[in-house]
């Protein structure tokens, strides 16, 4: 940690944030006009600060005065202090700046660091210090880089070239508002301890507080895997940030990178064979995966599906045909997956099973034979099998939009089929189904309030070791004796921890991963045979749980009387009384929030936020029934939930009414749009991550291969044609006239899903009516942001933005 960040550390500060990014819009259509000036009260904050960091002295520095224009040598007076820079042995470079000067030590410090510029004719010392000057003294000073926000300015034209870009950046990063820059106007002292303040982010940062940096940085070791003959470990871990493939001799400490990605992080990775590993990647978020193909040496790499603007999946390792794999693609017609059979040697990729049009899902038999497949046209699906590869498929069973089958392994002898199923009941149970009487013959296990989300399976043995089911954590079902023993020994051996085993070896070696609310996870491998445990990695080792919060499990009614679950997480040590809000909603919506660690969560705690998740109507895990009392909702009933809860927190005491945001990602997202449209007297500021702000245009440009789920948004969500006004109802964009709290817009250029003309028009609405919005777009990005430094760039905004508009 350099010296300014030990000195703004060591104050434990609850200041004003003294510049806004963006100005809250006001009433129905009224324009959103600039503050004249920066309050005495935030500038008597600032001013203090700085003074007890020991940056001014109200003397040389002339502070003491400020609403007088500060000089350009006092700037330089203030940021020698700031930065620690030692002055030159010889004081000399300009002709107006003798080495008597008072600032003179101060001038040449900055002009050895490349922090001012100038010629031998003058620095003019005694002038003021225009709004364009500073600009690039902080620019430079901090090293402010362009972290994506896009800034216009009505006066652009009026800014001199050499200073465009820093005042650029100085509004990226939350130094001045306002549509207009004003390059030649003075700076006044009180401006510029007010901007010092924010560049120097005294305004969010505490003594002891973890690091936003800790939060958000890419796991130590991640993504364990174990050979299928127990002998090497593969695993990702960063290099040149980004995460990539390492593999070891397993109980040796040789690992090998045998990758080198550095545009994008490797997405996921398989062992094909003890030999070989499968990886997927894709370009810049765009989500066309390609799977490729390297020994564990990390020679021989081959891109297995070379085919452009095409995306790959993995249906089948096909563990025991060594040199092929099933690949499911969309490389014959962009809107279906046909499966193929490659050759990892050679390449060679043959068709074996055609995508009629309406096949959404493939599931192989125990010999790695595709003999099951899904059709649907997003309301009705059908389950189709067949005896062999040579024969066509036959339905088996029809469901409609709310009932589901699912598939997941045959029987040990290939004839029944074992499955998750809500068929004449509300809730996803574990079934036995007959191929030849083409009926549920058993039900292995139901849960009377929740779904059954998971089971494990086991090919050796051919049956279901368990059922997954999530209450407020996750519980299991046992089928298997030996399991559920391998099971209690693992959870006994690392006592307050939740654990999910990753894969066994023949030889009784067990690798798992242990974690909870306050820790990412970590990775052990256990010997069933012996007992003995030997801790592989932490995922991330410079968490102190110990300053983690509790996520606890919540319960509470909606409007019309459903039961609603959800988590809150109070601020550590907090008051349990009048605490500022961050309400975060799930995307899908068709998911739902889990118990465990959270990154986004754990930082919005640390920084004095409670933290609310709803899993609203239409999530997943809870019934048929609850799923479907989503059915058209969006931005309606669904929206509620989450104002329910809100209003929950603040009829109990914990919450206060006017300091509440809503921050969310994809359906999230537009949930945050949502809440400030619809309920605009709910929340004090918003953040929309890839969020959809007109429904009508996020129908329209679904990727080519949801084409068979198009059915399913028009009923879930609600079809163009037919529910127009519904439709125009629910997209925030056409109701931009309600806004009154400040938007914070996210996207990545990339994002197949929720494409940049979602967030584009809704910032450029807001614009038109005055309201200048920060929108942070990313070029090489997708749906959601991949590569650390934009993770970054994103969370130190959203830091700023919500510390801005709820703490003070």
């Amino acid at each position: 940690m350099n010296s300014i960040s030990k000195k703004v550390y060591a104050l434990t500060l609850s200041m004003a944030m003294s510049i806004a990014l963006i100005q809250p819009a006001v009433q129905a259509a009224e324009a959103v006009k600039p503050k004249a000036a920066v309050s005495e009260s935030i500038v008597s904050k600032a001013t203090q600060t700085l003074q007890q960091l020991g940056y001014i002295d109200g003397t040389t520095d002339g502070m003491k005065e400020t609403a007088t224009p500060i000089t350009r040598a006092e700037a330089a007076i203030i940021l020698q202090r700031v930065l620690e820079l030692d002055a030159p042995a010889t004081l000399t470079g300009f002709a107006d700046v003798l080495s008597d000067h008072a600032a003179a030590p101060a001038i040449y410090a900055l002009k050895q660091g490349d922090l001012i510029q100038g010629n031998t004719k003058g620095y003019e010392p005694d002038a003021p210090l225009t709004r364009a000057q500073m600009a690039s003294l902080f620019t430079r000073a901090f090293e402010l880089k362009d972290n994506g926000i896009q800034v216009i300015y009505s006066d652009a034209d009026q800014i001199p070239a050499v200073h465009a870009n820093d005042a650029v950046r100085v509004k990226q990063h939350f130094i001045i508002e306002g549509n207009a820059f004003h390059a030649k106007q003075a700076v006044t002292h009180g401006e510029f301890a007010s901007a010092l303040y924010l560049a120097l982010g005294v305004d969010v940062k505490k003594a002891g507080v973890t690091p936003l940096e800790d939060f958000f940085k890419q796991p130590a070791q991640a993504g364990f895997q174990m050979s299928p003959d127990g002998k090497h470990l593969a695993y990702m871990e960063p290099w040149n940030n980004r995460m990539n493939i390492v593999v070891t001799a397993n109980g040796q400490d040789k690992p090998v990178r045998i990758t080198s990605e550095t545009d994008h992080s490797i997405a996921s990775f398989a062992w094909a064979t003890n030999d070989k590993l499968l990886y997927a990647k894709d370009a810049a978020g765009d989500e066309n995966y390609h799977l490729y193909i390297t020994d564990i040496d990390g020679k021989n790499s081959k891109d297995l599906t070379p085919y452009p603007n095409t995306r790959a999946m993995l249906v089948d390792p096909l563990e025991n045909i060594p040199d092929e794999i099933l690949v499911s693609m969309n490389k014959r017609d962009a809107r279906v997956f046909d499966v193929y059979r490659i050759n990892i040697k050679t390449g060679e990729a043959v068709i074996t099973a055609e995508n009629p049009g309406n096949i959404t899902g493939w599931m192989t038999d125990h010999e790695g034979k595709i003999r099951v497949a899904i059709s649907s046209d997003g309301n009705v699906s059908s389950l189709l099998y067949r005896d062999a590869e040579n024969q066509p498929f036959q339905p088996m069973l029809t469901t409609d939009l709310g009932d589901t089958f699912v598939p997941v392994m045959f029987t040990s002898d290939n004839k029944n089929l074992y499955g998750v199923s809500n068929l004449e009941q509300d809730k996803m149970a574990v079934v036995e189904y007959s191929l030849a009487t083409k009926k549920v013959t058993r039900t292995l296990f139901e849960n009377k309030d929740v779904d059954v989300s998971n089971v494990i399976p086991s090919k050796e043995k051919g049956k279901i070791l368990a059922a997954v089911y999530e209450t407020d954590k996750v519980n299991y079902e046992y089928f298997d004796n030996e399991f559920k023993t391998l099971m209690q020994d693992i959870k006994a051996k690392v006592p307050g921890k939740e654990v999910g085993i990753i894969s066994t070896s023949d030889d009784g070696q067990v690798l798992f991963i242990s974690y909870s609310d306050k820790s990412m996870g970590t990775y052990y491998f256990y010997n069933s045979k012996t007992g003995k445990l030997d801790k592989l990695a932490d995922k991330a080792p410079w968490i102190d749980e110990t300053k983690m919060a509790d996520m606890e499990p919540i319960t509470f009614k909606s409007r019309d009387g459903l039961d609603l679950h959800g988590y809150l997480t109070l601020p550590q040590g907090a008051t349990t009384s009048n605490l500022p809000l961050v309400v975060l909603p799930h995307g899908g919506p068709w998911a739902r929030d889990s118990w465990g660690y959270s990154p986004d969560v754990q930082f919005l705690a640390s920084r004095g936020y409670a933290v609310l998740q709803v899993n609203f109507r239409g999530s997943t895990g809870y019934g048929k029934k609850f799923l479907e009392a989503g059915n058209k909702q969006w931005g309606k009933a669904m929206q509620d939930d989450l104002t329910d809860g809100v209003n929950w927190l603040v009829k109990e005491g914990t919450v206060d009414p006017k300091r509440v945001a809503i921050y969310g990602g994809s359906y999230g997202g537009y949930a945050a749009l949502a809440g400030l449209a619809f309920t605009p007297d709910v929340y004090a500021a918003g953040v929309s991550y890839v969020g959809p702000s007109n429904i009508f245009t996020l129908l329209n440009s679904l990727p080519p291969y949801w084409e068979s789920g198009r059915n399913l948004f028009y009923e879930r969500v609600g079809d163009p044609v037919k529910d127009k006004e519904l439709l125009t109802a629910i997209s925030p964009l056409f109701h931009v006239d309600q806004m009154k709290a400040p938007l914070f817009v996210v996207q990545g250029a990339n994002d197949p899903r929720v494409k940049q003309a979602e967030s584009d028009q809704i910032v450029e609405a807001l614009r038109k009516r005055g309201v200048d919005v920060p929108y942070m777009l990313k070029m090489n990005e997708g749906h959601g942001f991949a590569n650390v430094e934009n993770q970054l760039d994103l969370y130190r905004a959203i830091e700023k933005f919500l510390n801005r508009h709820l703490m003070q």
